[in-house]
């Protein structure tokens, strides 16, 4: 294994009912464990949505309405993810933008206070994409020299994750191989929250990276308009960019 690992590393997939981080609920999860021996622990859910899910996301995974019908739903299992990634650091593919927010929703909806300064990200396809620009199908037979042959099988993606990860460390010389400096390189830009709608300026202070308080100061818009928070709780934003508002709220009443 290339990757130096100093704690285990939890790399995740989801399939899900579409692409909406604040909607659309998940079908499948699988977890694969790494620890820093190299050892590893892999689990895999089907998960029953609650809501039915759209033909065009089952072309996607194959996933449909029957066979999730009699498996549990994610509050079921929220418990279980939970204690698997309790003390890891997350990694996945696209998973900065799509997969940790969609689980933080997941994690919320059912009371589980997701905590994201608890976790460090890494993001493979940020790494591909910066290195070379490309899907992780095309990424897995650059960096490993096999094909893909069961794409949106969330078990199958979570390998060729880990695999395409930890060929990346190999591969470029410059790129380290501790997960905090790989966590720092998975980013594009660091934003407060998950959906990147909470952004930080050159002092460190978090601003709106929307809307008509865009690039101003959380702290001073609701101190100035503490309205404009209770619209924002009432809105339909993730539920993860709601909390974080929040924390920053209750701090501006001091």
């Amino acid at each position: 294994m290339n990757l130096k690992l100093h704690k285990p590393l939890c790399v995740f997939d989801l399939e899900t009912t579409g692409i909406n981080v604040a909607k659309d609920r998940i079908v499948q999860i699988c977890v694969m464990k790494v620890n820093p021996d190299a050892s590893r622990e892999t689990r895999t859910w089907l998960v029953n949505p609650q809501i039915p899910i759209p033909s065009a996301a089952t072309a996607v995974h194959g996933i449909n309405d029957e066979q999730v019908k009699d498996c549990p739903t994610f509050g079921e299992i929220a418990g279980k993810i939970m204690e698997m990634i309790a003390g890891c650091d997350l990694a996945g593919f696209n998973s900065n933008k799509f997969d940790v927010p969609l689980l933080a929703e997941e994690l919320l909806r059912t009371g589980i206070d997701f905590d994201l300064s608890k976790f460090r990200l890494v993001d493979a396809q940020v790494i591909y994409h910066k290195m070379e620009p490309r899907t992780l199908g095309a990424a897995y037979e650059f960096y490993c020299g096999k094909k893909m042959e069961n794409a949106h099988d969330a078990e199958y993606d979570v390998l060729a994750t880990f695999e395409v990860l930890d060929a990346q460390v190999a591969h470029y010389q410059d790129l380290p191989n501790e997960i905090g400096h790989l966590s720092e390189f998975s980013y594009h830009q660091k934003s407060a929250d998950l959906a990147g709608m909470v952004s930080f300026n050159e002092q460190g202070e978090e601003i709106f990276s929307f809307g008509k308080y865009k690039n101003q100061a959380v702290r001073d818009v609701f101190k100035k308009d503490p309205g404009y928070y209770g619209w924002i709780q009432n809105a339909d934003f993730p539920l993860y960019t709601k909390k974080v508002l929040t924390g920053i709220y209750l701090k501006s009443k001091f």
